[in-house]
């Protein structure tokens, strides 16, 4: 029996944990972290510089990722993502590691410190998939993994994270399928964030969001078309070809915004897809290189200005029209 196979079986909370998925006839474990080994943590940085491609953010060292370990001396918990092999086996090596999350235990209320578990929350640090595998659905089955874990291993039942406001996949599957409540915009929360996913010029403003782990999704009944129609934007944009890095491309760019608003709801408009515009605009052309600075600047006054007002975000949508999708929050007072 290996040292691994030994250590869950003296952890009873550890069972029936894992899970198998089939994705296009190909089988996916998804396991919680347990190996006392410290090699074994080094594919979550591996993975993570991978896809971000950030060399000044890191990780901790895997030493501390162990040590960290909610099944060692921490609070940290990780779950990694495994694609069998020939013979239907899932090496736990690099090159079958697809994905991971990872988060770790925090408090709501720093005063009320660690006294009473109605105050524990649990912080979603990093997710990750793969290149190659990111149209597999493996994000949400990683959160939703996750959420099994946090419920059943640290008895918490709150999950909270940030992320790009801009990032209409993020937002997609945070609020519309997971039904996270918004609880504030944070300007500049990782200062200077580059890499493959970010830019130095472009401010790494998030959104900090909760996720309740034993609620149902309740959101009003609205129309969208009917919102589209009726103009509830409050940012109005168009679609505008530049120069790009691989070449012309279509961009959206923003023309206008509204800040003085009194109707139950309001559209925002966000790129559809700004990991593309962020790369595509990376050329020294200013005009063309601000695009996104602009829909930083122009979301932010937005988003501050319609919480001021007592708006809440009940739901994010891509609306499908003749000629193109779009992304929008959908606000209501």
């Amino acid at each position: 029996m290996t040292l691994e196979l030994m250590r869950k079986k003296e952890l009873p909370i550890l069972k029936n944990l894992d899970t198998i998925h089939v994705i296009k006839g190909i089988r996916y474990l998804f396991s919680v972290e347990t190996s006392q080994d410290m090699d074994d943590y080094q594919k979550y940085e591996d993975l993570r510089q991978e896809i971000w491609k950030d060399p000044g953010d890191q990780m901790a060292s895997i030493r501390n990722m162990r040590g960290e370990n909610y099944f060692d001396k921490g609070s940290t918990v990780l779950t990694g993502v495994f694609v069998e092999d020939e013979k239907g086996d899932f090496p736990k090596e690099y090159d079958h590691f697809v994905g991971f999350s990872y988060g770790f235990v925090g408090v709501r209320d720093k005063e009320a410190g660690f006294r009473s578990l109605e105050n524990f929350i649990f912080y979603s640090k990093y997710l990750a998939v793969k290149k190659g595998c990111q149209d597999l659905g493996l994000g949400m089955l990683i959160k939703l993994f996750q959420k099994e874990v946090v419920l059943k291993v640290c008895g918490i039942d709150t999950i909270t994270c940030t992320y790009d406001p801009l990032t209409g996949v993020n937002a997609y599957r945070n609020i519309h399928q997971l039904g996270m409540m918004v609880l504030e915009y944070r300007e500049v929360y990782y200062q200077d964030f580059s890499g493959e996913l970010n830019r130095v010029d472009v401010p790494s403003d998030r959104l900090f969001v909760s996720w309740d782990l034993t609620g149902d999704i309740r959101r009003s009944s609205y129309d969208l078309d009917d919102l589209v129609d009726s103009d509830h934007l409050v940012i109005h944009s168009r679609i505008s070809e530049v120069r790009g890095r691989s070449g012309p491309v279509r961009l959206e760019v923003v023309t206008d915004i509204q800040t003085d608003w009194d109707r139950d709801y309001a559209l925002v408009e966000i790129p559809f897809d700004f990991y593309r515009m962020i790369k595509e605009t990376d050329v020294p052309d200013l005009n063309v290189r601000k695009i996104p600075l602009d829909w930083r600047l122009a979301t932010r006054e937005v988003f501050q200005k319609l919480f001021e007002l007592k708006y809440k975000v009940i739901d994010f949508r891509i609306h499908r029209g003749k000629d193109n999708k779009r992304d929008f929050y959908i606000f209501k007072k």
